[in-house]
């Protein structure tokens, strides 16, 4: 058996020490204080608000608990829909104001590939 070389061996001991050592995190260090608020107030925050949209279309069917209302509509252009019919969730006073087959004109709420209906007239 060779001797080893006990330099070598603290060496090798004190690099893997320093490799597995990590640093010292305190989270109130990082976002507490007067200077947390006041740098996160020079910062660009993505807005909001929720993209809207208009459509005309016809009532094809009304679901009152569910919730829903489905209308067979032109293109949307602000959400890049073609002509379809589809069912979008409504608050219960919208659903009231309209039955099925009624023509009307209609304002949505866009978010997450769906709509919700915010305003709803006959045409």
């Amino acid at each position: 058996m060779k001797p080893i070389n006990a330099g070598a061996l603290l060496a090798v001991s004190a690099l893997l020490a320093a490799c597995g050592q990590q640093g010292e995190y305190t989270a109130s260090a990082v976002a507490n204080g007067p200077e947390a608020s006041a740098a996160m107030g020079n910062m660009a925050m993505p807005a909001q608000t929720a993209k809207t949209a208009s459509g005309a279309g016809t009532v094809t069917a009304i679901d009152k608990t569910a919730g829903t209302i489905t209308l067979d509509h032109g293109p949307i252009a602000e959400a890049g829909w073609p002509a379809m019919t589809m069912a979008f969730k409504a608050a219960p006073a919208l659903l009231d104001k309209v039955k099925t087959g009624d023509k009307v004109t209609f304002a949505l709420k866009l978010e997450g590939g769906s709509g919700e209906v915010t305003a709803i007239d006959k045409q």
